[in-house]
């Protein structure tokens, strides 16, 4: 489960922001929550971030995208660049590097094991990359790289049982605008401490969904398996949809096979009899098929303990959908996680769903740099009546100025 990301001079966050998953001492829906991985590591399953229009909220999820989509990147030569965007709106921010971290634990037998991986990077080079763990309460080092002459420099910790003739191929494929990740995939060898790692970065770390991702290939895939096409079916008919039956048909066409999927609707005819029709997606609402691509997605977290970032959760979607989504995850999560960016504030109106750790806020200042910072920062809390009414009326910041 992720801990906390952390990043700086990224898209138009210039200074550092700190996104964290750590729960407070709140028992607040303890239950629904927080994961208790250890005595002293209790962890957030959401977090909802709020904001006005190009505060930052969107710039947080491509954040969280460019830490999974790096990691495995491999570049055709060594002068393609990397697709890091830095602070552009000052002088200085634009030639300085730019820098994340992301903090998780993963599980070890019964132990909760805390990972660390963070690199500093600009388009053209990784000046630093290291990945640490704690086997104690001491870090120690899986692998640190620097970038000397242009050329990458990898040492691995004492504990890493790895051959030096492994140590110099990895180095040797490392150029200096990838991942150690990326080379040590195009390596023959098992290194056991990176292979955790890097199948958490890639299986568990979802691909972040923005308003206008489309979800249907992601969907069309899971109902191919019955019980997510069961799990899919019934999140569609809670939500008050008349779909009875989905499935996923293949057609030839000039391009070559391709899959698509059919909505059986069950409606009640004058008769008093069930009378069912099918139509394709085109023919179906937007709410509906965001709904599928959404439940497919949750479902897929649900089942690998992941996690997924969402941008503006209310696209196309009801309010009374999102809140839905919402306490089934809570309710039916393991260690899975959701982070969610919306300008739907009944969510604060709901006193059972939501935890006040989990409610983030996100501001531009008048140079143009984002900032981030959660609700707990802001005292008095519990004598508020409506965090709904005081977030309308500016208490917390992050909303336009009209």
């Amino acid at each position: 489960m992720i801990a906390e990301i952390k990043f700086r001079n990224m898209f138009s966050f210039r200074d550092e922001a700190v996104l964290s998953f750590e729960a407070d001492r709140s028992k607040d829906m303890e239950s629904y929550h927080v994961v208790e991985l250890t005595g002293d590591v209790r962890l957030l399953k959401i977090g909802v971030i709020y904001g006005a229009n190009a505060s930052g909220k969107s710039n947080i999820i491509k954040v969280c995208d460019f830490i999974k989509s790096f990691v495995t990147y491999t570049p055709l030569n060594k002068a393609e660049q990397i697709q890091v965007i830095p602070f552009l709106l000052d002088k200085t921010s634009q030639g300085q590097l730019s820098e994340y971290s992301i903090s998780f634990y993963l599980m070890n037998g019964e132990k909760a094991t805390r990972y660390v991986y963070s690199v500093t990077l600009d388009r053209s080079h990784v000046e630093k990359e290291t990945l640490i763990y704690y086997p104690s309460q001491q870090p120690a080092a899986i692998f640190e790289r620097n970038t000397e002459n242009n050329v990458s420099i990898i040492r691995f910790g004492q504990k890493i049982k790895v051959t030096q003739a492994v140590k110099e191929e990895i180095t040797l494929k490392c150029l200096h605008n990838m991942s150690v990740f990326a080379a040590y995939m195009q390596v023959n060898t098992h290194i056991a401490e990176i292979e955790k790692v890097l199948q958490y970065l890639t299986n568990q770390v979802m691909p972040a969904i923005a308003p206008t991702s489309s979800l249907s290939r992601y969907a069309e895939e899971s109902i191919k398996e019955e019980s997510a096409k069961d799990y899919i079916l019934r999140y569609l008919q809670e939500a008050d949809f008349n779909i009875s039956n989905i499935t996923s048909k293949e057609q030839e066409t000039n391009k070559g096979l391709v899959n698509y999927t059919m909505y059986q609707h069950r409606v009640s005819s004058e008769y008093g009899n069930n009378d069912y029709y099918e139509f394709p997606e085109l023919f179906e609402s937007d709410g509906t098929v965001r709904t599928f691509g959404l439940a497919a997605q949750v479902q897929k977290i649900l089942e690998r303990n992941a996690f997924l970032a969402v941008d503006e959760i209310e696209s196309s979607l009801h309010p009374k959908l999102i809140e839905y989504i919402i306490e089934r995850f809570l309710k039916e999560s393991g260690e899975a996680q959701l982070l969610l960016t919306t300008h739907y504030d009944g969510l604060l109106g709901e006193e059972d769903l939501l935890r006040k750790d989990n409610i983030w806020f996100t501001e531009k200042n008048a140079d143009g740099s984002s900032v981030l910072y959660p609700l707990t920062d802001f005292k008095g809390l519990n004598r508020i009546s409506s965090l709904q009414k005081a977030y309308k009326f500016g208490k917390f910041g992050a909303v336009p100025n009209l």
